[in-house]
């Protein structure tokens, strides 16, 4: 399969409308400013680095793409067109807010190579949007997944774990209709508290309790359950390293875990192989566990944890985890031999 990488673009709170109470954008992508003459540079950059045998799209991320002034994002999208129509890049993708989705905006879009679209709605629950301040509503997110898919865009469905008001229920009903409507993939954001936002001023008050570690984990390897056995892969948990997540100073608290998708995807085989022994009854002996091919470490889980926990729970002398090519994402197959 050939290697894919995004060129990201990132135009940081450019377009938003409101703060959202955790939105710090500053401090997420660790750009203070935004240059558009900066922007061919960066792509030329980055082309620099990629082999021929990589596809490549270019990607606005940061901001609120399609809510930018329009001069700006028409510029912005002649230029990511020139280097698709140079065959330097394959297409072009977006992030964007719900509510600033139209038919204007979609007719510009269907203009471009624009192939994907990632629509931040965060959270498919009424009370967890305005506790969170994301100043538009389900129905507005619902009706812009539809015009999305209906142009024949790609649809990324990014949503957030630990909101204000939010539980695992609020989160495993967004993660299904995140796939009721019709998603190309997901992006998983467990909360992180980032200083001069208004969620660090309601944790200060005692008003909002950030998840820790653990917590955060749990309820993400909820929602990957959901969207593996609806078919709808998750590209992302987590923030990305390069978003400027090591500067301590940037962030207040919450699940910023280098490491949590791994975490998350490795409790996700935990629970899966956990009620498969239960359903079969296995104890004592040993086990062995069947994974699609570059999945061992994820169910292994960081210094063993799951072996270890299995051997422990039904009192396996021996877990044994190995690839199965036939097996996709996070299926299992089980042997037990007592």
């Amino acid at each position: 399969m050939k290697k894919h990488v995004n060129i990201p673009i990132f135009i940081p709170h450019l377009g938003c409308p409101n703060d959202c109470v955790f939105c710090n954008q500053r401090s997420i992508s660790g750009h203070m400013s935004f240059c558009k003459e900066s922007v061919e540079e960066e792509i030329i950059q980055a082309l620099s680095t990629v082999d021929g045998e990589t596809s490549c799209e270019i990607a606005f991320f940061g901001g609120s793409f399609t809510g930018i002034d329009r001069e700006l994002m028409i510029y912005l999208l002649d230029t990511a067109e020139k280097y698709v129509k140079l065959g330097r890049v394959g297409a072009i993708r977006l992030s964007t807010r719900p509510d600033y989705i139209n038919r204007e905006i979609i007719d510009i879009l269907s203009r471009y190579s624009v192939k994907t679209v990632e629509l931040g709605l965060q959270s498919f629950d009424r009370d967890v949007l305005l506790a969170s301040k994301r100043g538009h509503s389900r129905e507005t997110a619902e009706r812009a997944c539809r015009m999305v898919k209906d142009a024949g865009f790609e649809l990324i469905g990014q949503m957030m774990i630990g909101l204000p008001c939010s539980n695992v229920e609020k989160e495993i009903m967004t993660a299904e209709q995140i796939c009721d409507m019709g998603a190309d993939g997901a992006r998983v954001y467990p909360t992180v508290v980032f200083y001069d936002t208004e969620l660090a001023k309601m944790t200060e008050r005692g008003e909002y309790k950030p998840l820790d570690t653990a917590e955060a984990v749990e309820r993400t390897a909820k929602v990957l359950d959901v969207f593996d056995k609806r078919d709808v892969p998750c590209i992302r948990v987590g923030l990305c390293a390069s978003e400027n997540l090591s500067d301590d100073s940037c962030v207040m608290g919450g699940a910023n875990h280098s490491a949590i998708g791994e975490m998350a995807m490795s409790r996700l085989y935990f629970d899966r192989v956990s009620n498969e022994v239960e359903r079969n009854g296995y104890r004592g002996g040993e086990l062995k566990i069947y994974v699609s091919c570059g999945s061992v470490s994820k169910a292994v889980g960081q210094k063993k944890e799951n072996k270890i926990k299995l051997c422990e729970k039904f009192g396996f002398e021996c877990v044994k985890v190995l690839e199965k090519k036939e097996i996709l994402r996070y299926n299992i197959i089980l042997e037990h031999n007592s």
